[in-house]
């Protein structure tokens, strides 16, 4: 017979353990003057950047090749993009669908203010052009607020009036990507604007520096984790701690780092394929058992890839 002790000992145990956080099996990430290349002419200029990779698989490690498999949470960081990428963004991602009231979109930077051009289609097709302020709301969105707009058969105070009805439809139907309309102001969820992997992260600035948007999340300060990774590199993606999944391996203990062959530019990353980038370079383990590999621009690893092979007879 159990003791009556023993059985409260038993279910306490049981209590405890059913009540256990989960293991947190994110891995940290610190990156350095890295350009990440989320599609097609859509680049992230990352400045410095620290936060983790967190799986979106209960129970499962976040794996490299499968970007919907994590989210990456930015704690801290800088990050840049030019017109042209944001150009890019809004038309194959963000507005990219059947049925989308917006098309053609041109962002430009003029003055000091974001400049917004596309056609509205209300029926009929209507060219217009915005000019606004840009800023960063309490809840951590970008927004664009309108100081001149123009168009074309449509009074300019009813437009923004039409972009609302439109755009109250694609929050409804979840299909506008971060896209809301509230007065006459362009609200813009960063977290949500991005094709994956997914971003998370309480931006707290946004600013036009010259030809740049810069977006910045976090209390700006720089962590601890940099200091552990190899320092002599400049520019770099640094991973730390628990599980990571890559090609058919898997690391315990996660200590790796992919560093830029070339210093002098930024390091150009694709993540979709980074095996490219992954061939194209070499790596080297250390004596504490951390695997740093060394890696050529993206461009530059393509371009190879492309090279017809010789063959000797």
């Amino acid at each position: 017979m159990v003791k009556p002790l023993r059985l409260v000992c038993l279910a306490t145990a049981g209590l405890v353990f059913a009540g256990a956080a989960r293991p947190d099996r994110s891995v940290a990430v610190a990156f350095r003057n890295v350009h990440l290349r989320m599609g097609e002419g859509i680049i992230l200029e990352v400045r410095h950047l620290e936060g983790a990779l967190v799986s979106t698989k209960s129970g499962q490690p976040p794996v490299f090749d499968d970007q919907r498999s994590f989210t990456l949470r930015v704690d801290s960081g800088e990050i840049a993009m030019t017109p042209a990428s944001l150009t890019r963004l809004l038309n194959e991602h963000v507005f990219a669908y059947e049925g989308s009231p917006l098309s053609n979109l041109e962002v430009s930077i003029e003055d000091g203010r974001i400049k917004q051009k596309g056609t509205l289609h209300k029926g009929v097709r209507v060219p217009f052009t915005v000019v606004a302020d840009i800023s960063a709301t309490a809840d951590g969105r970008i927004r664009l607020h309108p100081t001149d707009v123009k168009t074309a058969g449509i009074p300019s105070e009813g437009l923004m009036k039409m972009f609302g009805v439109e755009l109250e439809d694609l929050v409804k139907s979840n299909r506008s990507h971060g896209v809301q309309i509230v007065d006459d102001d362009f609200l813009l969820d960063p977290g949500r604007l991005l094709p994956e992997p997914g971003l998370a992260g309480r931006l707290t600035a946004v600013t036009l520096e010259r030809d740049r948007i810069v977006e910045r999340f976090g209390p700006g300060t720089r962590g601890r984790l940099a200091h552990d990774a190899d320092r002599r590199a400049r520019n770099y993606m640094y991973y730390r701690g628990n599980q990571l999944r890559f090609g058919k391996l898997t690391m315990s203990d996660t200590d790796m780092q992919l560093i830029d062959a070339d210093p002098s530019d930024p390091f150009d990353f694709c993540p979709a394929q980074y095996v490219k980038q992954l061939v194209a370079g070499y790596s080297k383990n250390t004596a504490s058992g951390a695997l740093r590999v060394y890696m050529p621009d993206f461009e530059q690893a393509a371009a190879a890839d492309l090279r017809p092979t010789r063959v000797l007879h």
